[in-house]
């Protein structure tokens, strides 16, 4: 034996062979969405609601299955908690379909309430307040809250009583359209105050 392949063979024992063993990633069964249909409906017996509307009673899946087939539709579950599971022959992507357009309609009607926040200056011009007022007014007719804040520089400070005052303006200005949902507060160097609309 050569001294070359001596040294490779004294060095493979001074190192500790580590073998990992990588088991390969199986990904959870996908979650089929919406009620189980056809193939994977393996129960015997169905309550079998046919094509037209009909109760056909207890009916064995292989059956119905058929009976669905034959229509060129697909065999639902509607009820999985019944004993047996209520089953019905109809189009599953008419059904999807119908499923998706309901959840959109819902989302629609429901309005998401965001708090807008309009920044004020104790001392702000006129002009400057009118600007904000009428994004006040916009917010409220959105159905958003309205977060009013006011900051204070330096010796503003001294003068709290001008931001309150303010505060008190818009409170007023707002009445009719508006409730106080947080009355006016100081944080640090902010006062704030939180508007929502009236229902």
């Amino acid at each position: 034996m050569s001294a070359d392949v001596l040294s490779q063979a004294e060095s493979r024992h001074q190192q500790p062979e580590t073998t990992t063993i990588r088991r390969p990633f199986r990904a959870p069964p996908a979650q089929k969405e919406g009620p189980r249909s056809n193939r994977d409906i393996r129960v015997p017996m169905v309550q079998l609601i046919d094509s037209e509307g009909e109760n056909r009673g207890q009916t064995p899946t292989q059956e119905a299955l058929a009976m669905a087939e034959e229509a060129g539709l697909d065999l639902v579950e509607i009820v999985p908690t019944a004993n047996p599971p209520v089953c019905k022959i109809l189009d599953l992507g008419k059904l999807k379909y119908e499923n998706q357009k309901k959840a959109a309609e819902a989302r629609k009607r429901q309005k998401t309430i965001e708090v807008k926040e309009v920044k004020m200056r104790p001392n702000i011009d006129d002009h400057d307040y009118e600007t904000k007022m009428k994004a006040v007014r916009r917010f409220f007719e959105d159905g958003d809250k309205v977060k009013v804040t006011l900051r204070f520089r330096g010796r503003e400070m001294a003068h709290q009583e001008l931001g309150m005052r303010l505060l008190n303006r818009v409170r007023e200005e707002t009445t009719e359209i508006s409730k106080v949902e947080a009355e006016p507060k100081l944080e640090g160097r902010q006062m704030m105050m939180v508007l929502a609309p009236r229902a």
